[in-house]
């Protein structure tokens, strides 16, 4: 729902080189993130349009409003969840809002399906320093990220065990499925992602993150 990353160094995903090409994904249809349950296939990242209005909304807001929360739920549980986090943070009724909701709802529907899952847990949360800024593989098995507000997820591909010279970006508001080390790519192409650095910026992120618990 915003612009891909400016920062010097960058690439959007949509204008990524051919990196091992069948280790990401990146299709114009929530269907194509189905790619994820194939062998090679490291990430899957729906591309879409910005939402008219939203990206100036939300970045208008006092980071104070923005909802912070970690809970576990069944998939249908996820709207009325999110609307309860909305207004305790004091998040301001608008058409925007109301978006936002209906957007991490969806997204959750559509993460559980294709992870055939029962429960999910939730994270939204407010980033404003440096989070995992070393490039890395999570020990989740599958997890799906979503940036609302500020820098999207960097990732890039080692080589020979190195950091790759070309980092990518995610374009904020565009979904990206990963697969873990529980769950790796076969031939493992190298593929690495970490959180954008933002220390000393005032930058302040809203990230979604949906991953399938082990237990609920």
């Amino acid at each position: 729902m915003a612009r891909p990353s400016r920062q010097a160094g960058l690439t959007p995903a949509c204008r990524m080189a051919d990196d091992a090409a069948s280790a990401l994904v990146v299709t114009d249809t929530p269907g194509g993130l189905g790619a994820i349950h194939r062998p090679e296939t490291a990430a899957a990242i729906w591309r879409r349009r910005p939402v008219a209005g939203f990206r100036p909304w939300i970045d208008g807001l006092d980071p104070a409003c923005l909802p912070a929360a970690r809970v576990i739920l069944r998939p249908a549980q996820a709207r009325a969840a999110v609307a309860a986090i909305c207004d305790a943070a004091g998040m301001p009724a608008a058409r925007e809002r109301d978006r936002l909701i209906d957007d991490i709802a969806a997204l959750a529907d559509l993460f559980a399906g294709l992870m055939h899952a029962t429960f999910l847990r939730l994270r939204l949360d407010v980033v404003t320093t440096d989070a995992c800024r070393k490039f890395h593989v999570d020990i989740l098995t599958a997890w799906l990220v979503s940036t609302y507000r500020g820098s999207g997820t960097h990732y890039g591909f080692a080589v020979d065990g190195r950091e790759s010279e070309r980092i990518h970006a995610v374009p904020a508001g565009a979904p990206i499925v990963l697969r873990g080390r529980p769950w790796p790519p076969r031939p493992d192409p190298g593929f690495r992602h970490r959180s954008p650095p933002i220390a000393g910026t005032d930058e302040t992120r809203l990230v979604l993150v949906l991953d399938p618990p082990v237990e609920p």
